[in-house]
């Protein structure tokens, strides 16, 4: 196991008004971790800790309920939820051992579910309007660390209507098995998470694994697949896994996502204008989404037929006929 770990970043500049300094220490340190790592941890984020601590209380309640209760929380009829929203179990021969809760924001119009726990889903929702607001912030520090023009990515990515959040539970670790979450990338724009001291996340560098261990008020934060694209790979989205640990591990994610209908290519920010070949031709944002959601509903026989955003990457050569 490597001895690195990833940055920690205090964010408390961007809430004094004046610390120009400070945000820009801030968006350096930022930069940097997304280059090397994909991936930083935060504080000082305005989430509020009890309200992080009641929402893993809440939620360890939930998983304890019968299965046949909580197979009963999910969406209503109609709804349009374009992904499993609700109570969902991996199924048993999955590589995969856990069980969440997926909700979309209220509004969208998706978070139609009649039978939710009603302090459950007022706490979820608390806290999915404070990442919304950490989202936005986030979003314009990687703006600006990546040198485009202001408000750019907020004008790209406006609709918020597609940004979901999952209480997941892991499975103790058997004898023979502790895998809980295969590594992967996550295929959205930035992801926020905040797990219990449980422990087993880890983020793959330089083909070594490093720990995240997890602290009190901490939120760790990663780019996707769609940042990564769009940088052209200046950005790093990075494999990551869960390992599971002797008892429950249990954590609350939440992903700032993209909109169906949204084009994503690299930047001409990070081509044309500096001379650089594109590495991804272009793609619809949806097309992508259900590529992904069939690796889970029919998993590959052979693990190198998972489709990941290399799917969408140009060789070499067609890199090369790419620069003009």
């Amino acid at each position: 196991m490597s001895n690195l770990c990833i940055p920690t970043v205090d964010l408390s500049p961007f809430h004094n008004e004046g610390d120009e300094d400070g945000k820009n220490a801030v968006k350096q340190i930022i930069g940097e971790a997304c280059s090397e790592y994909g991936f930083f941890q935060v504080v000082n984020h305005c989430v509020p800790l009890n309200l992080m601590n009641r929402v893993l209380e809440l939620s360890r309640m939930f998983f304890e309920y019968p299965k046949e209760e909580k197979l009963k929380y999910g969406p209503g009829p109609g709804s349009g939820v374009p992904l499993p929203a609700g109570y969902n179990r991996q199924p048993e021969h999955s590589a995969d051992k856990n069980e969440y809760l997926l909700m979309f924001p209220p509004g969208s119009g998706f978070n139609v579910y009649p039978n939710d726990p009603p302090e459950f889903r007022e706490v979820l929702e608390e806290i999915f309007s404070h990442f919304a607001k950490m989202g936005l912030l986030l979003e314009s520090i990687l703006n600006e660390c990546l040198g485009l023009p202001p408000n750019f990515l907020k004008e790209y990515n406006h609709d918020r209507s597609c940004d979901f959040m999952v209480a997941l539970r892991y499975f103790p670790a058997t004898e023979t098995e502790n895998n809980g979450l295969s590594e992967h990338e996550d295929g959205n724009c930035i992801t926020f998470l905040f797990q219990d001291n449980v422990g087993g996340l880890e983020v793959l560098k330089d083909g070594k694994w490093i720990p995240v261990p997890p602290t009190e008020g901490t939120i760790v934060v990663n780019v996707g697949d769609v940042i990564q694209v769009l940088s052209n790979n200046k950005f790093k989205s990075s494999t990551h896994r869960v390992v599971r640990q002797q008892e429950s591990r249990h954590s609350l994610a939440f992903f700032y996502n993209l909109v169906e209908n949204k084009w994503v290519e690299p930047l001409p920010q990070f081509t044309k204008e500096i001379g650089q070949p594109p590495r991804y031709k272009g793609f619809l944002f949806k097309e992508y989404q259900q590529l992904r959601m069939r690796n889970k509903t029919h998993p590959p026989s052979r693990p190198e037929d998972v489709i990941h955003i290399t799917h969408y990457a140009i060789s070499t050569q067609g890199r090369e006929n790419n620069v003009k």
